[in-house]
């Protein structure tokens, strides 16, 4: 009886463990042999986060290990060939030119970036007004732009070259903003 009720538990840890080495082992190798993007539908506006979408360029990957959406902010990272474009939504309740210092600071805090030139206006075809300039980083062109509205802050930045790096600047025209009321 002893010996029966000894080799049912046996059993039943050795069910456990199994599981449980299943869930640590398989789980993270099905991940990793899942592909981090995914397309993007042509023409329609992606949800970044707090209510700002945009039109993806053409030929569009996002990259899921990248982008997380939000009620109040969001980070979206798109990949078109060597090209990366990346949209980062947050709540801000500063100027224009706090959102741009911080956005430039960001850039030049990583090592070889640099940024370039001076900053003009943009705006989007919603009528969003921004600034918009140029980076340096280490062997790749970048450009950058940034939008303060409804209490939040976009900030955009593209590096790579090419046609695909031109299509996701054209892209940047297309941020909307909806609020909820």
């Amino acid at each position: 009886m002893a010996q029966h009720r000894f080799a049912r538990n046996l059993a039943g840890s050795l069910a456990i463990l199994a599981t449980l080495g299943g869930i640590a082992y398989g789980l993270p190798a099905v991940d990793r042999a899942l592909p981090s993007d995914r397309p993007v539908t042509a023409g329609e506006p992606y949800s970044v986060g707090g209510g700002v979408t945009v039109v993806p360029p053409p030929h569009s990957m996002i990259d899921v290990t990248k982008t997380r959406p939000g009620s109040d902010r969001g980070t979206a990272l798109f990949v078109l060939d060597s090209v990366r474009y990346v949209i980062v939504v947050v709540p801000f309740a500063g100027t224009l030119d706090q959102a741009a210092a911080r956005l430039r600071r960001k850039i030049t805090g990583s090592t070889g970036y640099q940024v370039a030139g001076n900053e003009r206006p943009v705006t989007t075809a919603q009528g969003v007004v921004g600034r918009q300039g140029a980076y340096a980083a280490p062997g790749r062109a970048g450009r950058y732009a940034v939008f303060v509205t409804d209490g939040l802050a976009v900030e955009v930045t593209v590096s790579g070259s090419g046609t695909r790096f031109d299509s996701a600047i054209a892209s940047v025209r297309s941020i909307a903003v909806r609020r909820a009321s």
